[in-house]
């Protein structure tokens, strides 16, 4: 393999590297609580249900009434139904507790944050939530964040067509600028609020290292000198 060819691969490969998604499943987990913090994948979750908020029937909660555990759910049954989200059988929700073994528990989500162990430009989460009954109106949110400020974000409106709440599926996603760490809560008004949650897939694509950029200069240098 000639200089070029070799400086060439090199780029290639880190390139490939550094900008493949990574997708946190949490199917290597033991199901159960992991405390209020953890780092999965390399991803720091920290800062779960600290806030008070209101409920769309104008009840409270205060940042002690929804527990503020991460918990690993074993949520086999659940993919019965839904084959085709996230990836069996583990799940992660929040609050204080979980039913051991396949059948679960969808815990209470105001606030979370995730820092991410590299700068990255895309995220998704796959996510699943009660709908109507005493949900409907609250909307999820999902803002990137750089440096503490909000470069991109999304949101959710959860269904409310009254009647029984049921569960349901969605995700959220962001991209278009870089990112440090992400910020998944729920609002009702101007308020926080505490919706069923739980989410799959933690997909975040990181941005590819400097040292890649000049090694596709160096490949490109050779290149054009071989011609």
């Amino acid at each position: 393999m000639t200089m070029v060819k070799m400086v060439a691969a090199l780029a290639a490969a880190g390139l490939a590297a550094t900008a493949q998604a990574d997708v946190s499943n949490y199917d290597d987990l033991t199901e159960g609580s992991q405390g209020t913090a953890m780092t999965y994948k390399g991803i720091s979750y920290r800062d779960v249900n600290n806030v008070g908020g209101v409920f769309p029937d104008g009840s409270t909660f205060t940042a002690g009434d929804l527990g503020n555990l991460l918990i690993v759910e074993d949520a086999t049954w659940f993919y019965l139904d839904f084959p085709a989200w996230g990836s069996s059988p583990n799940t992660l929700t929040f609050g204080t507790s979980y039913v051991p073994g396949p059948n679960l528990t969808v815990g209470p989500l105001a606030t979370a944050w995730m820092d991410l162990p590299s700068l990255s430009s895309a995220a998704s989460v796959d996510m699943a939530f009660y709908e109507n009954g005493p949900w409907g109106g609250i909307m999820f949110h999902l803002d990137a964040v750089k440096d503490g400020a909000v470069v991109a974000s999304d949101t959710l409106t959860i269904s409310d067509l009254g009647g029984r709440d049921n569960i349901t599926t969605d995700s959220l996603s962001v991209s278009g600028a870089e990112f440090d760490s992400l910020h998944i809560y729920a609002t009702f008004g101007a308020e926080y609020s505490a919706p069923r949650l739980m989410i799959d897939n933690l997909d975040i694509t990181p941005v590819p290292a400097p040292a890649t950029a000049g090694l596709l200069g160096l490949a490109g240098l050779g290149l054009r000198r071989r011609r």
